[in-house]
């Protein structure tokens, strides 16, 4: 009888031991992503609009050794960015909300981007993910995606001397009409927040996110 207790209480003892061990291990790998996430300032990045997001890829990519341009956003054929360096690469950038999947037609546009431009290489570039269907044609028309995790990877090999936060902080994103009174929406500070609220106000109190997705016409550089 004494040796089932004990064999029931060994058995008992090593299961505790590894519920503890995937526990710790659990809590290494949360760790472990939370300061890679801090280091890349994709939190920043997310709350970025899309001008600021393709001003930040373009300091990035210049630390790379590349000169790239900002095209304009009437009549890009498809290309946010044009990396000029060893290769040409053709961006599209999408900052998205995390939720929100990048579709097939961004792939669609790069690629007939990276033909107009005579580039080398086709990108599209998220702090989102990507469909299914995006996934397979970028496959097959060999362009490449680079999502969150892969951007995330990517900022913190590259480790840039700017930060994302400065970018987030010091570029005016693009600019937007107020939707309730068509007057123009400026950036305001609030409790360590940032934000678009109407010029007219206090007669006009709307207020919106600054990574909201909004259609607009984009400013050259």
């Amino acid at each position: 009888m004494d040796k089932v207790f004990q064999s029931v209480f060994y058995l008992f003892l090593i299961i505790i031991l590894v519920k503890l061990s995937q526990f710790a291990y659990r809590v290494f790998r949360e760790r472990k992503y939370m300061k890679e996430l801090a280091q890349s300032g994709m939190p920043y990045i997310d709350k970025m609009d899309g001008y600021q997001f393709e001003i930040y890829l373009k300091a990035l990519f210049q630390q790379l050794g590349y000169k790239p341009q900002v095209t304009q956003k009437s009549g890009d054929f498809g290309a946010d960015l044009v990396m000029k360096g060893k290769d040409k690469i053709v961006i599209q950038a999408k900052r998205y909300g995390v939720k929100n999947r990048v579709s097939l037609s961004a792939v669609q546009e790069v690629y007939g981007a990276k033909a107009y431009y005579k580039a080398n290489q086709a990108w599209v570039v998220t702090n989102s993910y990507f469909t299914k269907q995006a996934k397979e044609l970028a496959a097959a028309c060999d362009v490449t995606l680079v999502d969150r995790a892969d951007l995330q990877k990517f900022i913190n090999e590259v480790n840039p001397v700017f930060k994302a936060r400065e970018i987030f902080e010091n570029i005016t994103p693009e600019p937007r009409k107020c939707p309730k009174c068509g007057q123009d929406l400026v950036v305001r500070d609030g409790n360590g927040t940032r934000f678009f609220g109407c010029s007219s106000f206090p007669s006009c109190r709307h207020t919106e996110k600054i990574n909201k997705e909004v259609s607009k016409s984009r400013p050259s550089v």
